[in-house]
């Protein structure tokens, strides 16, 4: 029989309060964005990245946690003994800054109960948790049966090189979970399909450049088109459309600026895409053939133009995000990342969308970048239930469901594995809170303190 400890879970978790307040500060000032610019053997995503991994380990080894370096790719705490593993994957990387923030990005302020900060929610935060929940339980006494890996990579953000390369050098866990998304399990994650395009064609476009990771919807855009403004155009455009906007003219060019919604590109309806609405307006305004050619495809954000659209019975909607664009007078290219339920096989998509652009009037070239197909593990598993019922004991939740998403976590690289948190659905949304890869990103303290509990509850009735 499993000898079971009796803990109060979060009153365990509120008394490392402020342990959890200031590691997470610590963390979230080291601006860990890749920089190809300083990538060595030992830092293969740049200096701050391999400052950041170095301090999670230095951090989990100060706490008797064995730690272990991947090459700067990946590394892990462990704890415990046993035949089977836990794996608990966070990552240590953030989407680039933006524009607009009305705090300092990585200032890790804490603010009527909120820290503010790219990564305190995406993924810093839940990955401090899940570090504050090992540290908790050893410092209670638990003695774990399985081997437990709190696993940190360095490159979710931006293709998971890291586990990758984790794969093929580290331990690989049994089963477990990614603190990486939202409670109550993550089930389901639709595949994940980068898709470039570049075409040679005439455009009154002299530069357009916006975006930088095909999955954030570009919140910001300016284009500079030869020639004089169209002002009735512009003005009749703001007036019509959900997008803000005004214009300049420089050296003889008008330079069209627009402010859209920057959101996760899984979700791009949540967001407001202003590259989209550039190309649009010009393509309009201007009779511009490849600027109108390219939003008219790309008008819904379900794929109904490219002829890709698919609702799924579990993950819902195909999604297509207009991630990357880069125009210089003749030359275009753009970025797309299409996120696609089980139903689909990714090659039958991309052949879709190679003739689709093919048949458009577009001198074109069409490559697939990524395809990563779909996660799906089974809502009724040993894994999926207990983690569930923990969520609602904690939470007093007993109404969301298990839910899929477009988002694509650490769960897709390894078998047996789910998101799960740290997100909670019911909590009140925050007025000038960001969520994740948006402005003014921020998490509520108290809500970490309770994923800390969570987390820690998971794994004691995983390992024990």
């Amino acid at each position: 029989m499993k000898r079971r400890i009796t803990m109060d879970f979060y009153q365990l978790a509120k008394k490392y309060e402020a342990d959890l307040v200031r590691d997470l500060q610590e963390i979230v000032r080291i601006p860990s964005l890749f920089d190809e610019t300083t990538i060595t053997e030992n830092a293969p995503f740049g200096n701050e990245l391999r400052r950041a991994l170095d301090w999670f380990l230095a951090k989990g080894s100060a706490e008797g946690f064995e730690a272990k370096d991947y090459q700067g790719y990946a590394g892990y705490l462990s704890w415990g003994e046993g035949e089977q593993s836990l794996g608990i994957l966070g990552h240590l990387d953030i989407v680039p800054i933006g524009v607009g923030w009305s705090k300092e990005p990585f200032g890790a302020e804490v603010i009527d109960g909120v820290m503010y900060g790219r990564g305190t929610g995406d993924d810093k935060g839940p990955t401090i948790a899940a570090f504050t929940a090992l540290k908790l339980l050893k410092d209670a006494g638990f003695t774990p049966k399985k081997k437990i890996y709190l696993i940190a990579g360095c490159d979710e953000e931006s293709g998971m090189a890291c586990m990758k390369h984790y794969k093929e050098h580290g331990p690989i866990p049994d089963f477990g979970f990614v603190p990486d998304a939202s409670f109550p399990v993550i089930y389901g994650e639709k595949g994940i399909m980068n898709v470039k395009v570049t075409a040679a064609a005439e455009s009154v476009v002299v530069k357009l450049e916006a975006g930088e990771r095909p999955n954030i919807v570009i919140g910001e855009a300016e284009v500079t088109v030869a020639g004089l403004p169209k002002e009735k155009d512009f003005d009749f455009y703001l007036a019509t459309q959900d997008v803000k906007g005004s214009y300049r003219v420089e050296d003889g060019n008008t330079v069209y600026h627009f402010d859209g919604i920057f959101s996760h590109g899984s979700v791009p309806q949540e967001g407001i895409n202003a590259a989209w609405h550039a190309l649009n307006f010009v393509g309009g305004a201007y009779q511009d053939k490849v600027s109108h050619t390219v939003a008219s495809l790309l008008a819904d954000y379900r794929g109904k133009q490219l002829g890709i659209k698919k609702k799924g019975s579990h993950m819902g909607d195909l999604t297509v995000n207009l991630g990357i664009v880069r125009m210089h007078e003749n030359d275009v290219s753009f970025v797309l990342d299409i996120r696609y339920p089980q139903e689909c096989d990714g090659n039958e998509l991309f052949q879709t969308i190679q003739k689709t652009f093919s048949s458009s009037g577009l001198n074109c070239e069409v490559q697939c970048l990524i395809d990563k197909g779909p996660l799906f593990v089974d809502p009724k598993s040993e894994l999926v239930s207990t983690l569930e019922k923990i969520y609602r004991k904690h939470s007093q939740d007993n109404t969301t469901p298990l839910l899929t998403m477009g988002g694509g976590t650490y769960a897709r690289t390894l078998p047996n594995f789910v998101a799960f948190g740290a997100e909670f659905p019911q909590r009140p949304m925050i007025q000038g809170v960001g969520d994740a890869h948006q402005k003014d990103e921020g998490v509520e303290v108290e809500a970490l303190v309770l994923a800390t509990a969570i987390y820690a509850e998971a794994i004691y009735e995983l390992t024990r």
